[in-house]
């Protein structure tokens, strides 16, 4: 099957290489415009980079729903694939292809529209999520259901490892749909609106700690904003980053966001109910180290409050 792809960043690099190496023939690679880096110099998209090195042809629009119809049609693609391109598309481009456009979705659709599904299924304890192919609408992820597959979320996964995974499975999920697709064996569902979910998309201020949630509730955040925009609280003024921590069990009397103990195996901080034990931080101005490392140079007192 002739497929043109439409992706930007390493998730979309992932559903690009496993279309590359299968049966399918990639026409062409639509991707974001080239962007500029913290130094001024323009940075290509992972997808870009990748599609230029196999030779395959790269278009990239500022508006494609307004300046790409015409080209993209000339590709003769049998369907159009897009997975985090980060464009919606007009009515004209969805339907060019013989079997439209179908996008690879890093939720278990209906829940979890829109932007940052894979950060708040786990910033909301979520123990179970998926991907899903699904039939491009003009809405916000409404299109029909094609296919879908199912993924554990890991105690310990944060939105960087989760969503490592779930590229590999959208992967998978898509080469599976493309074979059922040319058998004939694909049966479109509707989505249950009732059951459909939206969230904005992340700031900074999602990554600052709330000391009067449950621990377990702040430990999910912690993972769901790692590696953005990163958790963080305060100490003495400067902001501290928290890269890794865990939630335990706790009864002693403190208020939320007190200092309980601090030592080599980590600080614990009092929480709305339980502590968290921070493993791994980052003082402003200073590197990324254990908490071992980082109270040989900082001392923490049972009772200073963090916040």
């Amino acid at each position: 099957m002739r497929v043109l792809f439409m992706g930007t960043p390493a998730f979309a690099l992932t559903v690009l290489e496993a279309l590359c190496e299968s049966r399918h023939e990639v026409v062409c690679a639509v991707t974001q415009p080239d962007k500029r880096g913290d130094r001024g110099a323009l940075t290509a998209s992972p997808v870009k980079m990748f599609a230029e090195r196999r030779g395959i042809p790269v278009r990239q629009y500022a508006k494609v729903r307004l300046e790409g119809a015409e080209e993209l049609r000339a590709f003769g693609a049998d369907i159009f694939v897009t997975a985090a391109y980060g464009q919606l598309l007009s009515r004209e481009l969805l339907d060019i292809a013989k079997y439209g456009t179908v996008n690879v979705h890093a939720s278990l659709l209906p829940a979890y529209r829109g932007s940052c599904p894979v950060q708040r299924a786990i910033m909301n304890g979520d123990k179970l999520t998926g991907v899903t192919i699904m039939q491009t609408a003009e809405g916000l992820d409404t299109g029909d259901i094609l296919l879908q597959k199912t993924l554990p979320i890991a105690d310990k996964d944060t939105s960087a490892t989760l969503m490592d995974k779930l590229a590999s499975l959208g992967a998978e999920a898509l080469l599976e749909f493309l074979d059922k697709l040319e058998a004939g064996e694909i049966t479109p569902q509707k989505q249950d609106e009732s059951k459909a979910t939206y969230y904005p998309m992340l700031t900074k201020a999602d990554g600052k700690i709330d000391w009067s949630l449950p621990a377990d509730k702040i430990d999910c955040i912690i993972r769901g904003v790692t590696p953005w925009p990163g958790a963080y609280t305060f100490r003495a003024g400067k902001m501290l980053k928290v890269h890794r921590a865990h939630a335990e069990s706790c009864d002693i009397d403190m208020p939320a966001g007190n200092v309980i103990k601090a030592d080599k195996r980590g600080v614990a901080v009092r929480c709305g109910s339980g502590a968290l034990v921070l493993e791994e931080v980052q003082l402003e101005g200073k590197k990324r180290m254990c908490c071992a490392d980082f109270l040989n140079g900082c001392k923490l007192a049972p009772g200073e409050i963090l916040g």
